[in-house]
């Protein structure tokens, strides 16, 4: 087989399908907020994870301004994505309170 008709087998094989066969998923509010949960405990986690690296390294860097640097930015970013994850967690906490009702 060519990649032609392989290509036009793929094509008559995606205009079979109409808006009433797609899968339905069956995602309730129980199973998204747990899905939800899971995903930030890991953010968090590895949040935190960063921030004692960090704080290692910022001991360990025995006044060595570029390591003292990189070490207090690597808080910093751990904190900017701790932070962004909690504003996107309360985001998506409102968005599936709204529609999953």
């Amino acid at each position: 087989m060519d990649n032609m008709s392989v290509l036009v087998k793929i094509v008559a094989d995606l205009s079979q399908i109409t808006p009433g066969n797609l899968p339905q998923p069956t995602a309730d509010k129980a199973h998204l907020l747990s899905i939800k949960n899971f995903v930030l405990n890991i953010i968090g986690a590895m949040a935190l994870l960063i921030i004692v690296i960090s704080g290692f390294r910022y001991v360990l860097s025995a006044g060595d301004t570029q390591k003292t640097a990189r070490a207090r930015n690597g808080v910093i970013y751990a904190l900017v994505g701790l932070a962004i994850a909690i504003v996107s967690d309360a985001i998506v906490t409102l968005v599936i309170n709204k529609v999953a009702t």
